[in-house]
């Protein structure tokens, strides 16, 4: 089996969507869409892998202030920016990191999430028709800052219109948690109190639970992630394109 993980220098949480058993026996397509870390990390050497693997599309889930430099210009890279979230000093902050307070992981975890589908149902929808309307000779790469919650939630959606079934794309979302250990765990020290603590190892947390969790709601609220992304304005045509790229 090809792996799925991906060593680009300077990242440390890139994976290919490609090689996952789906619900009807077939598999999902190497070379079609990735899952990254923030770019700006990759070295030379990195930003080289990252074309030589084929990458024509980059999609920026970041918000404007966590953006830095955009990809280098030399390189055969179209850029997208499509941010899910609301800037930090957002009132909407307050009551998600209250959520995120109010139970412990994966509750805790599954909650954050789903409010964020919830809230900013449209902003996914745009994302994920970036991703479906990106140039079809080249892979998509789509990343947030550690790859894990934005990136994670895309991934799912994704996945499972290809056909995968939760447990596989939940246990795909969970490597992120070992690849991010380090940098959870220096940030974690970091904290300005017990009750900062309390919060960032609750972000950090990326159990598989709470990502089948998430998409058992999104069948029961919608139907499943197909019906979910339609009424995020998501239409057939796209939802038609990412099965038959991701598909073997």
């Amino acid at each position: 089996m090809r792996s799925r993980d991906l060593v680009w220098d300077g990242l440390l949480n890139v994976r290919d969507l490609g090689g996952h058993p789906t619900e009807d026996g077939g598999r999902t397509r190497f070379g079609v869409y990735v899952r990254a870390d923030s770019l700006e990390r990759l070295t030379d050497a990195g930003w080289r892998a990252l074309v030589d693997y084929g990458v024509h599309t980059v999609v920026d889930l970041r918000l404007a202030e966590e953006r830095g430099a955009a990809p280098p210009p030399d390189l055969p890279i179209i850029a997208l920016h499509r941010p899910l979230v609301p800037d930090f000093g957002h009132p909407d902050w307050l009551e998600l990191n209250a959520l995120s307070l109010g139970a412990v992981p994966p509750e805790s975890t599954r909650l954050v999430y789903l409010e964020f589908l919830e809230r900013y149902r449209e902003r996914f929808g745009e994302a994920i028709s970036a991703i479906a309307g990106a140039d079809a000779e080249g892979a998509v790469l789509f990343h947030c800052m550690g790859g894990k919650d934005r990136t994670g939630l895309v991934t799912a959606l994704l996945l499972r219109v290809a056909g995968v079934d939760p447990e596989s794309v939940a246990e795909d979302y969970a490597l992120s948690g070992a690849n991010l250990q380090a940098i959870h765990d220096e940030w974690i020290a970091g904290a300005a109190d017990d009750a900062d603590r309390a919060l960032r190892i609750r972000i950090s947390a990326t159990p598989a639970e709470a990502m089948v969790g998430v998409l058992e709601t999104l069948g029961e609220r919608y139907g499943g992630a197909e019906s979910y992304l339609r009424a995020a304005g998501v239409d057939d045509r796209e939802l038609d394109t990412i099965r038959l790229r991701l598909r073997e």
